[in-house]
């Protein structure tokens, strides 16, 4: 069973003090700005399938750790790219992850399945190999239930906003969908240009043709590339979006002039551009997506400092998200520069910046954005939300940014019952860390109460503009 003081401090006196600050936080309602479930099941709300294609076939975080102990993605229900393997028995599967869930102590996969295990379908016994099919049978006969469909779901959590991530080229018919249902929720997208503005992504070359198509702008043209990114922001923008985001290797930022932006990408076209000439378009882009953010009103999320695909041949066997992206070093300083000496004043944009580079947080970006009235920090994402990274990152960002450079909680999720359990962990971990500062009288209860408030709702609501109701 759950404690009802999990992650919060040993000590009675902080303790008390975290469990206070949560009662302040615990019912608010979940701002999920920036995230990967899938807009079609709220668009058909369809029953899930079963427990195993819910909770363990998408989820990169499982796959990782259960491959890195000699387990196949094919006896996990992974489909091969090629269609050359059946897909394995969901039972199976669920009984794999079962015999199997010891690997995941003290990792922040055990707190979510535990959370929503328990809280979302009413299994307090320990999950292991005795408690495999009895687990799959009570989960299985809750998703064929309408009150575990994808719209119950998001009204149960109390989730009031949630952004997709959808590809520049994508036509939002599932967003319309939602939109006409009558169904009245927010479920919006987010535009990521990636595959048209990384000459390394799969597909770049068809990519600039079909933007061309859906826009009726020329791409072959550096001013036709910029004005397709336009009219498709601008069609994101009718669909209810506030923010775009980039997933980048690095940071890098350029200003080129338009002579040498026209240059640069009559070369990228050829298809033989250097990798120092891709590094170059990647990051003007960057400072180009800044750009119309002045005008169109867009908040800029990067995503950097992970190696994608590290393995080769489960790339190729599998596809991309299969647990191979690997954290790697990154350079803000000097990267993020060029855009910041053009944009970084200016009160038009915000630029949300996330790495896997924790090594970065003290050292680059909590005094970037303790400078530059843009940039904000994203919270700790993917391989350190966990109840130990989201403590080191206030520890670490605090002292010079304070909370009010930072944006709240992203629950980053493709998995959709483990929503709640993602925001009560940060929830619960923001309590412990003001709690501390109470008890060694560094701030006020007061203050603490205030802030965990923020913490929890309303930066993410600010830094997002997620005040309208579009």
């Amino acid at each position: 069973m759950l404690s009802k003081d999990r992650f919060f401090p040993a000590d009675p006196t902080t303790r008390g003090i975290a469990r206070r600050l949560f009662q302040e936080v615990e019912t608010l309602p979940l701002i999920c700005p920036h995230g990967h479930t899938d807009p079609s099941w709220f668009a058909q709300n369809q029953a899930y399938s079963d427990p195993a294609e819910l909770l363990i076939v998408p989820d990169h975080y499982i796959l990782r750790m259960l491959v890195s102990q000699g387990i196949d993605h094919i006896k996990l229900g992974v489909h091969p790219i090629d269609g050359t393997v059946g897909q394995a028995d969901s039972r199976e599967v669920w009984r794999l992850f079962a015999a199997n869930y010891h690997l995941f102590r003290s990792t922040p996969v055990r707190h979510w399945m535990d959370h929503t295990l328990e809280t979302l379908f009413g299994i307090e016994a320990p999950l292991n190999a005795g408690m495999a099919d009895h687990s799959y049978d009570v989960i299985a006969e809750a998703l064929a239930t309408d009150a575990f469909k994808p719209r119950a779901l998001y009204e149960r959590f109390n989730i009031e906003v949630l952004a997709t991530t959808d590809s520049c080229l994508d036509d939002l018919s599932h967003h319309r969908a939602i939109a006409d249902s009558g169904w009245g929720r927010r479920v919006i997208p987010t535009y990521r240009p990636d595959i048209v503005t990384n000459p390394d992504s799969v597909g770049f070359a068809a990519g600039l043709k079909t933007l061309g198509d859906i826009t009726g702008e020329d791409t072959m043209t550096w001013k036709g590339l910029l004005r397709a990114h336009q009219a498709r922001r601008q069609h994101f923008i009718a669909m209810g979006a506030t923010a775009t985001d980039h997933g980048h290797p690095n940071a890098l930022t350029f200003d080129l002039s338009l002579q040498d932006c026209e240059a640069l990408y009559d070369v990228i076209l050829t298809g033989r551009a250097s990798a120092a000439q891709n590094e170059q378009f990647r990051g003007q882009m960057l400072t180009e997506m800044a750009r119309m953010s002045l005008d169109d009103g867009l908040v800029m999320q990067i995503h950097v400092g992970s190696v994608r695909n590290h393995s080769a041949s489960v790339f190729d066997r599998f596809g991309p998200d299969k647990g191979f992206d690997i954290p790697c070093q990154i350079d803000f300083v000097n990267a993020l520069r060029p855009l910041l000496n053009i944009f970084g004043h200016d009160p038009r944009l915000t630029l949300i910046v996330f790495t896997l580079d924790e090594t970065t947080y003290g050292r680059e970006l909590a005094p970037l954005a303790a400078a530059y009235p843009c940039l904000r920090l994203g919270p700790a994402w993917w391989f350190f939300d966990s109840p130990d990274g989201m403590m080191r990152y206030r520890e670490i960002t605090t002292e010079t940014a304070g909370y009010y450079n930072t944006v709240g909680f992203n629950d980053d999720t493709r998995a959709l019952p483990s929503i709640p359990a993602r925001h009560d962990l940060a929830r619960r971990i923001d309590c412990a860390y003001l709690a501390r500062q109470v008890a060694e009288a560094q701030l006020g209860e007061d203050e603490a109460a205030e802030v965990i408030v923020d913490l929890t709702y309303g930066l993410a609501k600010r830094a997002y503009n997620l005040d309208g109701s579009s």
